[in-house]
């Protein structure tokens, strides 16, 4: 008989899902300022929080934010003071090496440690089993140095440079020594490391199984439940973005003009200068960690789930680091390795990839092979899109291109298939935009095709598809200071042909919620920040001195900045343009919180309403009595506590967000202006000139932004003319893993670069600040390929854009 008092009860989320938006028990109204000043500036009401900040004022009537503003921490990096993970010196410190697979697909039939155990001054050895941070097992279930190891929990070998063992030695020298000593058996087995014999019927297999795994090189390949037919595994479709949508073939029908091409762009390898590595400190209450990381917090918490710690007993450091690209994200197989053996030891284990590592085993961007056609009406209306594309992130997934032409421009027509392609290589990871600047080599050029046929200027051509009113503006601005001028392709005498090129790209605003700071005012006046946030060279520190500044009316010099540790609040992680949209708001709120508790107690002091007080110049006064008026030095001398301190996070856009609780309605625009110089007799291309019109909401520091733009347009020149990961078919090894052979852009092969930052308000938080990291590579290289076209007349479908590419165009090879 059934229990009519039992109840049933409905859980309101699954297990592992996160809620969603935020309910708040007070709420007010406020306007914010919406657009672009001199353009179509306003002001927007926005239902908030009621602890939110007022609106902030636009960047001219600032004090600190918006202004050129100097790194904070620049004296310590050109002294040398700053201490990077590779500069960390414990006491008892080892030095942790790998042994790594000599070939690109074995399995191991038997490995010998025992030689190397016994080498002196080497501490501990470890050798990788299947599971995840587990330990092979002796023989005989112990740890005696002369049994060699069961080969049954061993990984199949699937590139070279797989990591095999570690070793932990007293110096680099004794540790390689040690790896050396290492026995091990191989069974050989058939590879294949190229794109288009990997998809060939008959072609070895790198995995026997079907792969379900996060995807590594970008956000739009590498979809949930794909198929895999022996090395493809797709079609993705572009779901995350709202899939196909139209009538594509019926498009196509209805077009009058018709233009296709295929497209292919290399494998590009991360190049930062400092390598990923770790120093590991495991202790009986605590693990420490000093990282080279683009995000702390996810260091953390892969460690604290592998060695199955509370995320209180994981602490993980990173005070400076030198640079990061996409691919340092999480623990890493060398991170998991360094706490192994510092386990293994008792013992801290520095563990540094040293560049051939790097090239080989940290990370890439997928190449491409795109096939892309796309319809249009006399007038130019797009009728249809239809995108095939192949990639290979190596044993890795996420080779997708296609959000570029999924959404930049309006199309009623659109579908795509896109493919990982598995080859027996190291495996991709997310690098600048990635899938953004593969897409936009193709899609830009097809643009240019169209224009052409249309006898239409490339710029008038985009001003009438593309609906983007903050792209408008970049090209207006841009091709002002480029002295854009329309020029018929390979219209130039002599043997040196000069061309001009226009590309554009988007990338979208994401944000991460789980973003916080504390601010903490101490007595006698000093002021501190706090967050998890990591400064991987961006210049995080700087602006978020600016904006606690700004809030409690200082200098950003008065601000101090304490960051990249996981003992202060989480901060976000520093990929994908996230880091200044993020972490800011949610400083400039704790500031904030922070300040009416000091004015409280300065109000009550003087018997005033809070509302009548403000800080500004390292003051606080009343605005109705000028006589009362005091330094924020001397107010926080009266403090009744120590310290005043306040925590915030991130709240939610103001508006809302576009796609769960991280994708932003708008998009960050990109306009890029090339010149070039084609000597069609060595085939040599030189970038003369980039002017990179830029938007990123509220531009925090202008200083900043031009370095990190500089910096994108350097590596999309590097991308189009120089970068290439090349493989060996008959070993299966990279033959350029350094920084000689893999070419990138020297001094002299930079071009003069102008930019262009245009202010733009979305009211989405207290800041409305957005990043600039990946927009600023996006569109180089496809604006470069458009110019290069402009020049000779005769356009490189593929990357890089050598000289033999240029000669076999030219027909002169």
């Amino acid at each position: 008989m059934a229990d009519i008092n039992k109840k049933k009860i409905v859980l309101p989320l699954a297990p592992n899902e996160e809620f969603g938006s935020v309910k708040h028990l007070n709420t007010k109204k406020i306007k914010l300022p919406h657009g672009i000043p001199g353009h179509n500036l306003t002001e927007i009401e926005r239902e908030v929080s009621a602890d939110e900040p007022p609106a902030l004022a636009v960047n001219d009537q600032l004090s600190v934010v918006g202004k050129r503003t100097k790194r904070i921490d620049a004296i310590y990096k050109v002294t040398g003071a700053a201490k990077y993970t590779s500069d960390i010196q414990l006491p008892g410190m080892l030095y942790g090496k790998f042994l790594r697979s000599p070939h690109p697909h074995a399995k191991i039939k038997s490995i010998d440690v025992s030689a190397a155990e016994r080498h002196r001054g080497v501490h501990a050895v470890h050798i990788l089993s299947v599971e995840p941070g587990g330990a092979v097992q002796r023989d005989n279930g112990h740890d005696a140095p002369a049994e060699t190891y069961h080969v049954d929990k061993l990984p199949v070998l699937r590139y070279v440079g797989q990591p095999i063992a570690g070793v932990a030695a007293i110096s680099d020298k004794v540790a390689r020594e040690a790896v050396q000593l290492i026995k091990v058996e191989y069974e050989t087995l058939p590879f294949v490391v190229d794109l288009d014999e990997a998809m060939k019927k008959g072609a070895p297999l790198v995995f026997e199984e079907k792969v379900e795994q996060q995807q590594t090189g970008g956000d739009v390949g590498g979809e949930a439940g794909a198929g895999q037919q022996g090395n493809l595994r797709g079609p993705s479709i572009g779901s995350f973005y709202g899939g196909p949508r139209g009538d594509v073939d019926q498009g196509f029908n209805e077009s009058d003009i018709v233009v296709e091409g295929e497209f292919r762009t290399q494998v590009q390898t991360h190049c930062a200068l400092e390598t990923h590595g770790i120093v590991a400190d495991w202790q009986t209450n605590m693990l420490t960690i000093y990282a080279s990381t683009q995000s702390t917090k996810s260091v953390r918490n892969d460690l604290a789930e592998l060695f199955d710690l509370p995320l209180s007993k994981v602490r993980v450091i990173t005070e400076y680091m030198g640079g990061g690209f996409g691919a340092k994200f999480g623990a890493g197989h060398f991170g998991v390795m360094a706490v192994v053996l510092s386990k293994k030891s008792g013992h801290p284990v520095k563990l540094m990839l040293d560049r051939k590592e790097e090239q080989t085993t940290a990370g890439n961007r997928p190449n491409s092979q795109q096939m892309l056609k796309i319809g249009v009406k006399k007038d130019g209306t797009l009728q249809a899109i239809d995108l095939t594309s192949y990639g290979t992130a190596g044993i890795g997934l996420g080779a997708g291109v296609g959000r570029v032409a999924q959404d930049m421009y309006t199309c009623s027509n659109f579908r795509m298939a896109q493919y990982d392609v598995f080859t027996h290589a190291g495996p991709g990871a997310a690098f600048r935009a990635p899938g953004n600047v593969q897409g936009c080599f193709a899609l830009e050029q097809l643009i240019d095709e169209i224009a052409e046929k249309l006898n239409l200027d490339p710029l008038a051509y985009r001003d009438k598809i593309d609906q983007s009113e903050i792209r408008k503006v970049e090209r207006k601005k841009g091709a002002e200071k480029f002295g854009w001028k329309r020029k018929q392709p390979g219209s130039d005498s002599g043997v040196v042909k000069k061309g001009i090129g226009v590309a554009q790209g988007h990338w979208p605003r994401i944000i991460h919620v789980d973003s916080s700071a504390t601010v903490r005012i101490n007595k006698g006046g000093s002021v501190e920040i706090m967050s998890g946030v990591q400064d991987i060279g961006t210049g995080t520190k700087t602006i978020l001195a600016q904006v606690v500044a700004e809030e409690l009316g200082l200098k950003a010099e008065d601000i101090t900045v304490k960051i990249g540790d996981t003992t202060y609040p989480d901060g976000p992680g520093s990929g994908g343009s996230v880091t200044a949209g993020s972490i800011t708001p949610a400083a400039r709120n704790a500031a904030y919180q922070a300040k009416m508790q000091l004015l409280g107690q300065v109000a009550g002091g003087w018997q005033v309403e809070i509302a009548d007080l403000d800080m500004e110049k390292g003051e606080i006064f009343a605005k109705s009595d000028t006589s009362k008026r005091m330094s924020f030095v001397d107010a926080t001398k009266k403090m009744r506590t120590n310290q005043i301190m306040a925590t915030a996070s991130r709240p939610d856009d103001y508006g809302g967000f576009e796609v769960g609780n991280a994708i932003g309605y708008d998009r960050l625009g990109s306009v890029q202006f090339a010149e070039v110089s084609v000597d069609t007799e060595t085939g040599v291309i030189k970038v003369d000139r980039v002017v990179a019109a830029h938007s990123c909401g509220r531009p925090l520091n202008p200083l900043q932004i031009e370095s990190q733009i500089n910096g994108g347009v350097i590596m999309g020149v590097g991308y189009a003319l120089y970068e290439d990961r090349i493989m060996d078919k008959e070993t299966g090894y990279m033959v350029n893993a350094n920084l000689d052979q893999y070419k990138l852009p020297y001094s002299k092969e930079i071009p003069h670069i102008e930019n262009i930052i245009i202010e733009q308000y979305g009211a989405h938080s207290s800041t409305d600040a957005s990043g600039i990291g990946e927009p600023a590579n996006v569109a180089t290289a496809a604006a470069i390929a458009n110019a290069v076209y402009n020049a000779i007349g005769v356009r490189i479908y593929e990357l890089p854009m050598t000289p033999d590419k240029v000669l076999a165009a030219l027909q002169v090879i």
